[in-house]
């Protein structure tokens, strides 16, 4: 049983999508419209359009769209039913539940309820004699009570099925268990605890909601850290810990730690808008989720050599979403726990010094080439130019921090700041064409897409085109779905695809007036993305009942005669109105339309 449709139009009446994409993209007014940087892909230039008169958006770069429900299913990782309580819950509306979860929304709900009553079991373990390992391992850290409940820390006894059998005693079966990565499968088929012998870090979504663990083994024994893998609830990609709290802070400047209890501990000495990547290097996706909740992202991770080179990933990464990197080392080759453990009570007051102290992004970069170079030597200043030009200036589009930074470069090695510049623009344009053939690679790409969601556009282009004419028409002039289906009735479209979403909207129309949120129960994000794009490319010149009349002259004339099976189908009625159109262009010489395409 679906949503009720009186539900599903006030809910979108009250979330307007341009103040529910305003928390995730930074919009720009173009005329009616917004514009910003797509969240669902990587973009230096903003692609994506919201339309607040149908309540839509549409990005032009990776062709998806829809509507207010859809983009919050993208951007929040949820299903349509999820995607609809999240809105109700924002626009303070009773959800009507009657029959509306599917299996997969029953699914995600036992695993985060498998996954709550795991971390209460790991909290529960450390008051145990079983427990006393982890408990002796968080005391050494310096981590209180206090902390350990905070962050809801635990520890996984050394047993095959400690977990399992307490699982099961809840009620929950072995195959939702596995669906969690809470429990693995034996060679002989019995499920077992996926963590044993670890202290268990909880790691919570935006909502609060446990969604995965991390499993730190108390030995040298490796793998050190072992985390869920993705499930129906979670995806590594998109995970940040300590996110949860951190988002919350009441600062937009987040500082990103490599590690579980780097984290804690600046969590512990004030700083509570520290968060940390889930065991893997930083992504796009974890930079975007950063984006929406601050606008400088300060990297703190190891000094290390693996500790830098992880730093010099994420700078552009985290650059290309807009945001302002500054870097800060911690000295001596400390990790922010081991720093605050070796100050004690002075700690917080020397990180908030190299915290105000940390140089942005450029001078780290610059900083690590210099130091492979003896700059006494003539040599040692060329390889450094060199390489800080190519690596650094040439790829600093601001114009006037590419002039600073010459300057400096031309103090430090005495080659005149002219000659750097010039040298920084031409391999600047270097680099700009190969974005370009990028960009061009990317948009085949993209058309690629679209092709397969509408296969049969690529050998009937000039039917597809007016069936997507017709289509925008019906949307935006509901009122005349009855004499338009007398004129064109569904069978005289060309394309399987455009006839589909027709009948669909003829269908809906004739029950009153359709709204995008209207289809998007029913069809695929593929699919409400593909009518959002047809909505979208018309959007500055929509067609006109004349148009339309052009249209169906199209139309009727392909009748879907292209294809013999529809031929051999078609009634007699049918078969004497082609022959007879193609007997009168015969007549005044004209070609017939399906000849032209």
């Amino acid at each position: 049983m679906a949503f009720p449709p009186e539900f599903l139009r006030e809910l979108e009446a009250r979330s307007p999508i341009e103040d529910i994409a305003s928390a995730y993209v930074n919009l720009k007014r173009r005329g009616k419209n917004l514009v910003g940087l797509c969240p669902f892909h990587n973009e230096k230039t903003g692609s994506f359009n919201i339309y607040p008169g149908s309540n839509s958006y549409y990005c032009f770069g990776c062709n998806k769209g829809g509507d207010v429900i859809s983009f919050v299913m993208g951007v929040e990782n949820l299903d349509f039913p999820e995607a609809v309580r999240w809105l109700a819950q924002r626009a303070g509306m009773a959800v009507p539940e009657d029959g509306v979860d599917d299996s997969m929304s029953r699914l995600r709900t036992r695993i985060l309820e498998i996954n709550r009553e795991s971390a209460r079991f790991y909290y529960k373990m450390l008051s145990t004699p079983e427990g006393k390992p982890g408990l002796d391992y968080f005391r050494r850290r310096g981590l209180d009570n206090k902390t350990i409940q905070h962050f809801g820390l635990g520890y996984a006894p050394d047993s095959a099925f400690a977990l399992v059998n307490h699982l099961k005693s809840k009620g929950y079966t072995q195959e939702e268990m596995l669906q969690a990565d809470m429990a693995r499968l034996s060679k002989k088929g019995y499920p077992y605890d996926r963590y044993r012998a670890r202290a268990m870090f909880p790691i919570l979504d935006l909502r609060g909601n446990v969604v995965a663990f991390g499993g730190r083994i108390l030995t040298d024994e490796k793998p050190k850290y072992i985390n869920t893998s993705d499930t129906p609830v979670y995806h590594k990609s998109s995970g940040l810990f300590a996110m949860n709290f951190a988002k919350d802070a009441g600062s937009r400047q987040l500082i990103l730690a490599e590690g579980y209890m780097d984290v804690i501990a600046l969590h512990r000495a004030g700083f509570t808008n520290a968060i940390a990547s889930l065991g893997t290097s930083l992504t796009e996706e974890q930079a975007r989720i950063i984006k929406r909740y601050a606008d400088e992202a300060v990297i703190c991770y190891d000094s290390d050599e693996a500790g830098q080179r992880a730093t010099q990933r994420a700078i552009p990464i985290l650059k290309e979403t807009g945001l302002r990197v500054r870097v800060i080392t911690v000295p001596g080759g400390k990790d922010p726990d081991e720093f605050m453990r070796n100050y004690g009570k002075d700690g917080p007051a020397r990180f908030k010094q190299l915290l105000e102290a940390g140089g942005n992004d450029v001078e780290y970069r610059l900083a690590g080439i210099r130091q492979k170079y003896d700059l006494e030597t003539e040599d040692g200043k060329t390889r450094y130019l060199k390489e800080a030009t190519e690596q650094v200036l040439c790829r600093l589009w601001d114009k006037m921090e590419r002039d600073v930074y010459a300057g400096k470069l031309s103090q430090e090695t005495g080659v005149g700041k002219e000659s750097i510049l010039d040298t920084a623009q031409r391999l600047s344009q270097r680099e700009r064409n190969k974005e370009r053939k990028q960009l061009v690679k990317s948009q085949s790409e993209v058309a690629e897409v679209k092709g397969t969601r509408n296969p049969e556009a690529k050998s009937h282009m000039r039917a597809a085109l007016a069936e997507e004419g017709v289509l925008c028409y019906l949307f935006l002039h509901q009122d005349r779905c009855e004499a338009l289906e007398r004129d064109l009735p569904p069978e005289k479209f060309v394309t399987g695809f455009n006839r589909r979403l027709y009948q669909i909207l003829l269908g809906k129309t004739r029950q009153g007036e359709v709204t995008l949120g209207d289809l998007s129960e029913g069809l695929t994000q593929d699919e409400l993305s593909e009518f959002a794009r047809i909505l979208a490319q018309r959007r500055e010149a929509p067609p006109t009942q004349a148009d339309v009349e052009e249209y169906g002259r199209i139309l009727r004339s392909e009748g879907g005669f292209r294809d013999p099976k529809r031929i051999r189908e078609a009634s007699e009625e049918e078969l004497k109105q082609y022959l007879e159109t193609l007997r009168q262009r015969k007549q005044t010489g004209s070609r017939p339309d399906h000849g032209q395409q």
